[in-house]
């Protein structure tokens, strides 16, 4: 596979949009919030359906924000999420991170969530977002660590599902435990040490509301979608040990002392 190349592990069955539509720019981007200003160009990359995106586009009434992703068939949600709630300073455009269509210094903020473990070239992509961002402005990166991924009660089939889904990832081209790699990433993609504020953060779901959620969304995501396709097809699982997995999670899901946490890597890159 070539190095600036990936395959979208998750695509974007319903159980992907379950997930990604309860994304926030307070459950999610947190650690750039404080830094935005009214007037500021935002460019959000990979914005999925938009929920996220909206939120920045609140934050910055007389600013601009563009949303762009690389599937054009989910930025139709996007536009719907930013109708809904009669945004008007927004706009969506099908992109690749490795070569986007924006001259130099364009904007004042370029943020990516839960994107670079997905691309075949993570330092290529900062490189490319430190181009279209302008001096004095932040490339803000936010991406989860699969094997930093902790849960309790130990259920044997979840253990199995987390080195299926990183053996999957990889052979997709991309990288499961980006978290830990960001800062990394950045100084070999020309950030220096001074330039770089690096912090972490998790999501965690210990409610019985919020572990019927995240359970059943993963039970789907593993027998139903674009993951579970190339989990068979890559030689990785059988349809039944899929099924397996999903039943894991369901059990999971099903314990009154469950409790899972999805910690996160976090930079912030002054340019």
């Amino acid at each position: 596979m070539p190095k600036d190349t990936a395959v979208y592990t998750h695509g974007h069955h319903e159980s992907v949009l379950r997930s990604h539509t309860w994304r926030t720019a307070a459950n999610s981007a947190a650690y750039l919030t404080g830094h935005l200003r009214p007037h500021m160009r935002i460019l959000d990359i990979g914005c999925g359906p938009g929920t996220i995106t909206a939120d920045l586009a609140e934050l910055v009434p007389q600013g601009q924000v563009t949303g762009v992703d690389a599937a054009d068939s989910v930025l139709e949600r996007a536009r719907s999420v930013a109708e809904e709630r009669g945004l008007t300073n927004m706009s969506f455009a099908v992109a690749d991170v490795h070569a986007l269509d924006h001259p130099d210094d364009s904007f004042c903020v370029v943020h990516a969530h839960q994107v670079l473990q997905h691309v075949g070239d993570p330092v290529g992509a900062l490189r490319e977002m430190r181009r279209v961002c302008a001096p004095g402005g932040i490339v803000a990166v936010r991406d989860s660590d699969y094997a930093a991924m902790t849960w309790y009660p130990s259920v044997p089939g979840l253990d199995g599902w987390l080195d299926l889904y990183r053996r999957v990832a990889r052979a997709n081209g991309g990288e499961p435990d980006a978290g830990r790699r960001l800062r990394s990433w950045a100084l070999e993609a020309g950030f220096t040490d001074l330039d770089i504020t690096s912090t972490a953060s998790a999501w965690c779901y210990a409610t019985e509301e919020e572990r019927a959620w995240w359970s059943a969304l993963w039970a789907d995501r593993t027998v139903a979608s674009a993951y579970a396709r190339r989990a068979v097809d890559g030689g990785h699982a059988t349809e039944e040990e899929l099924r397996s997995i999903a039943e894991a999670w369901r059990a999971w899901g099903e314990a009154p002392d469950g409790w899972f946490a999805v910690l996160h890597g976090e930079i912030l890159c002054r340019v």
